[in-house]
């Protein structure tokens, strides 16, 4: 992938999932990855394999609710390469449960780290990228961004908001590349913070046929590596099989 080579990404919810699936592919293909999440002992193993595989690598903790810490995170990948290349803003959580259920925290929760976590690697990635005079912002959506089912009107609403913060995102910039990545139904650790019974049922049902971590690597690996004027503006990864 020639655009990829030596470009320094920084990657927000790296610890597991799509993820640490895009880290390892981008390190494999020559990317300098800056990896942040708030388990930082499996960021610290992550960042060893893709050492003893040859890539470059770092990490630091990072908490996406939080706008300085973010913004410390963003700086972090800066001084350690000399510049930010690509912010794939990835983090998300997906407690889902019926709206009658009035699980009100959870609700904060998803706004918090769905919707105020992308605007926050936004805040901190944006003025670095316009000084350069390029750069990329990645934001994993969901197929919930297009499709709402019952259980997830909340967690397709933080996803819209994605979709429509990157549109517009990419509507005022004429330098910098606005890519969103929509998943359909994959097989990863979002959803094991969902308490109401039936939701975690159907999340189990439907994951029967949900794709890999690694498929939605390889649509990242697609968008970053796109000439500069370029811009993919959004992949939608569903399962052959799945039809909403």
């Amino acid at each position: 992938m020639l655009n990829v080579k030596n470009k320094v990404i920084a990657i927000t919810g790296a610890s597991s999932g799509i993820g640490e699936a895009t880290a390892k592919l981008l390190a494999q293909n020559g990317a300098k990855v800056v990896l942040g999440a708030r388990r930082t002992n499996k960021l610290e193993r992550l960042v060893e394999e893709i050492h003893a595989s040859g890539g470059i690598a770092e990490f630091k903790a990072v908490d996406v609710t939080d706008r300085d810490d973010v913004k410390a995170f963003v700086e972090f990948a800066k001084a350690k390469f000399g510049r930010v290349d690509v912010i794939f803003n990835n983090a998300g959580v997906m407690p889902l449960s019926p709206m009658n259920a009035l699980k009100v925290e959870e609700w904060d929760n998803m706004i918090n780290v769905n919707i105020r976590g992308v605007l926050n690697g936004i805040a901190a990635g944006l003025p670095i990228m316009e000084a350069q005079g390029r750069g990329q912002i990645i934001n994993t959506a969901s197929i919930g961004a297009h499709v709402v089912v019952p259980t997830a009107a909340v967690y397709c609403a933080t996803k819209y908001a994605v979709w429509a913060i990157s549109e517009g995102l990419r509507q005022e910039s004429q330098t910098i590349r606005v890519t969103t990545i929509s998943p359909g139904v994959v097989a990863t650790e979002l959803g094991s913070d969902i308490t109401d019974e039936s939701s975690k049922d159907l999340l189990k049902e439907l994951r029967k046929t949900a794709l890999s971590s690694e498929a939605i690597a390889r649509a990242v690996l697609y968008a970053v590596s796109q000439p500069d004027d370029v811009d993919v503006n959004e992949v939608i990864v569903r399962s052959i099989s799945q039809t909403m």
